[in-house]
């Protein structure tokens, strides 16, 4: 992941510190039900786009212009799925600590945007859609995680029940 210059900054004052962040995840589905995923060149996993919010950016905003950058993708924002928080501290290689607090959201495709996935940038090795019972391997942990939060919201959904998905003392809502 390309680090926002933000972030830098504030390591430049506080070094490999646990530093907490706002991140989002974009669940794209096509036409035909398929799902956009993209293979990270920092993990070699296929995963669901996903980035930091910038100062001021809007989530939404956020993940949509992620996953134009990474995949080429034109998307847009239908749903609010979760907001959830790690539980466990990442450390990165450069012995940074991070927790996040992600915003997942479900998207379909813009009308009369590119529907073509590319490799973005220096974030993917590959981009491409994908049938949901036949996704790649290997899936990043993080994302077949997530997976199981847009799959409760879609069955919910059918249901009549559109809110967004949140634990609260320990309890799933």
């Amino acid at each position: 992941m390309s680090t926002p210059e933000f972030v830098l900054e504030l390591r430049k004052k506080i070094g490999h510190d646990l530093l907490w962040l706002n991140g989002v995840t974009g669940c794209v589905l096509n036409e035909h039900g398929q799902l956009l995923l993209g293979r990270r060149s920092d993990t070699g996993e296929w995963a669901m786009v996903y980035g930091i919010n910038e100062p001021g950016e809007q989530p939404a905003d956020t993940v949509v212009r992620e996953i134009k950058e990474e995949t080429g993708i034109d998307a847009i924002v239908t749903d609010l799925v979760a907001v959830t928080s790690s539980n466990k501290v990442l450390t990165y290689a450069n012995g940074d600590n991070t927790m996040y607090m992600d915003h997942s959201f479900l998207c379909a495709l813009k009308p009369g945007g590119n529907a073509e996935p590319f490799v973005g940038d220096e974030e993917s090795l590959s981009v491409g859609w994908f049938d949901l019972d036949d996704l790649p391997t290997p899936l990043a942990a993080s994302t077949s995680e997530r997976l199981e939060l847009f799959h409760t919201y879609i069955e919910n959904k059918k249901h009549g029940d559109a809110h967004a998905l949140f634990q609260f003392d320990g309890q799933q809502y």
